[in-house]
């Protein structure tokens, strides 16, 4: 059994990560947050430490390995400006990471952490867990086995916000990394995985709201688009009373993916604690393109 301790865990995905522990047989032995009101742990972990500043969560760090309790991984489900801070807190008490998508949000940041990880002889981990859906393995299977050599693929994604998102720091280019960095990296990830490495990247609209371009991999030309923006949603999603419409269409045949995401994350941690988990370098070319997008906006 695997000691873990969790920061960042009032937010919407910590949850899944805490449930992922719960699943995995380990343990949460501590978590926290600056926001105090932690009613979920309840159904989890009762009994784990909670504190409210870091520096009470080091305290406990270096009491625990004292005792020779060490806690071996620190999962981050913090903003994403802050994942790089508390990377470094991490490796520096000799904890393994596992970090909520994005890992980082530029590639300066990623060399830095990566830096600290060969200092620290601790491993990151990032939760990329479409590469664990089913239906992107399937695809990803199809393509390697066709005998077609360049795809057609059309990315939208609308995800409707209300006006608390722009008030919080996701809001917040500076902090989230801006909309291709925080609600597209996913999908960049899964695309660069599958269809390889990006050859060209054009942008041909990018706003607080929404962002648009073509991307041109190695084995395909990709037409994306992302938004926040309620009236950006096509009628159907609409008509079905949805808030998110997500689809990718690979020369012209729609992928469904919609179902499966239930389990993702406990599976992403199955797989880090068996030694296979997915670290800097995997994460590497989202990062990069993301990054990319942000700094040749039109």
């Amino acid at each position: 059994m695997k000691r873990f301790a969790l920061i960042g865990a009032a937010g919407f995905v910590a949850e899944r990560h805490i449930r992922a522990i719960k699943e995995t047989g380990n343990e949460l032995v501590c978590a926290m947050d600056t926001f105090d009101v932690m009613g979920r742990m309840d159904s989890y972990f009762p009994e784990s430490e909670f504190f409210t500043s870091e520096e009470e969560l080091v305290n406990f760090l270096q009491q625990a390995k004292e005792k020779g309790e060490p806690v071996d991984y620190i999962s981050i489900c913090s903003p994403n400006y802050l994942h790089i801070k508390h990377i470094e807190l991490a490796l520096k008490n000799g904890c393994n990471v596992i970090c909520e998508k994005p890992l980082v949000i530029t590639f300066a940041d990623l060399e830095k952490i990566k830096t600290w990880e060969a200092e620290a002889g601790k491993r990151v981990y990032t939760v990329l867990q479409l590469r664990y859906h089913q239906a992107i393995l399937n695809l990803k299977k199809e393509i390697e086995q066709s005998d077609k050599h360049f795809f057609d693929i059309e990315l939208n994604y609308i995800t409707s916000r209300g006006k608390w998102y722009f008030k919080s720091w996701k809001g917040d280019e500076q902090k989230s990394g801006g909309i291709a960095t925080n609600i597209g990296i996913h999908f960049f990830d899964m695309l660069t995985w599958i269809f390889g490495a990006v050859q060209q990247n054009n942008v041909s609209l990018y706003e607080a709201t929404k962002a648009s371009g073509i991307l041109i991999l190695e084995k395909a030309k990709v037409r994306w688009f992302l938004s926040l923006d309620a009236s950006d949603l096509p009628q159907v999603a609409v008509n079905g009373g949805k808030r998110t419409f997500r689809s990718i269409k690979v020369n012209g045949k729609e992928i469904e993916f919609s179902n499966g995401f239930t389990d993702l994350h406990t599976e992403s941690y199955r797989q880090v604690l068996a030694g296979n988990g997915f670290g800097i370098e995997e994460a590497r070319a989202g990062i990069e393109l993301t990054d990319q997008i942000r700094e040749i906006r039109i």
